[in-house]
């Protein structure tokens, strides 16, 4: 399956996703070399990089451990084809505008037959690719397009409920892990994932919290390096599975969660028994 990380910080940081454990995973040490991408949100606006090569041995992932790219909202995907083939097309995470602003979406799972069971039903988002995470993101947008008529960002408890609705709906298809972020919050839903037995199950996500003291660095791994740009930094860090030996919170099958600021903004945290 593919692997999926996120962060929501308080203040805009330098993420390194460093691709050094995080992209071995993607053709190295993992089989997830079908491609990459990184969303670094900008305001409205996103700064996307992503290339349907394997992250272990793209230049472009390289540099990007060494860029200053600051961000306060970051979505990052490595993929294993299972819908589509190796296209920059079919690549993640995915973007549309959405009123005046710029929408994220990454799914990690299998959607078996979305496309029959839940048509689009307008003209307004369609799939540029052939997979079933950029068919759900378009019946996301589809759903949320109603609340973003107005000129501003709508309630977050109206977004949150729709989330949660279209996160029950799609779950019944198969595995359906995804983040998705408006600009304004970072939405999670943990679901299932293929465990090393071989069968899906969950936990599907991991979360872990962070808060930089002033003379702290939020997080450093070998997988990522979070760089404080402002003391009392806060970051709330969501991946696949748990990129460094620290207790992350294995996160409920189900659970749907939305972070502003590096905090918990809409959705209980309740950790996968066992």
């Amino acid at each position: 399956m593919c692997e999926l990380f996120a962060m929501s910080a308080r203040f805009p940081a330098t993420v390194r996703l460093s691709f050094t454990e995080l992209a071995r995973h993607g053709g190295a040490t993992g089989p997830h070399g079908d491609g990459w991408g990184v969303a670094f949100q900008e305001d409205t606006d996103v700064r996307l990089l992503r290339e349907p090569t394997p992250a272990s041995s793209s230049a472009c992932a390289t540099l990007l451990q060494h860029h200053e790219i600051q961000s306060d909202s970051v979505i990052a995907h490595i993929r294993l084809a299972t819908q589509g083939g190796r296209a920059l097309k079919n690549t993640q995470p995915f973007v549309r505008q959405l009123g005046g602003r710029m929408h994220t979406f990454a799914h990690n799972g299998r959607l078996d037959g979305i496309e029959q069971a839940m048509p689009l039903t307008g003209q307004r988002f369609r799939t540029v690719g052939d997979t079933d995470s950029e068919h759900a993101f378009c019946l996301l947008l589809e759903g949320l397009a109603s609340l973003w008529q107005g000129g501003e960002v709508p309630p977050l408890a109206q977004r949150y409920d729709l989330v949660c609705a279209f996160a029950a709906r799609v779950a019944e298809l198969g595995p359906a892990n995804f983040l998705y972020s408006d600009g304004d919050a970072l939405f999670v839903h943990a679901h299932q994932r293929k465990q090393e037995s071989g069968s899906f199950a969950p936990p599907g996500l991991h979360l872990l919290f962070r808060v930089c003291e002033r003379d702290e660095l939020p997080l450093s791994t070998d997988a990522v390096q979070v760089i404080r740009s402002q003391p009392e930094q806060e970051v709330a860090l969501v991946a696949s599975v748990p990129l460094s030996p620290e207790a992350w919170l294995p996160l409920r099958e189900g659970s749907v969660l939305a972070f502003r600021g590096g905090k918990l903004a809409a959705g209980a945290l309740a950790a996968h028994p066992g």
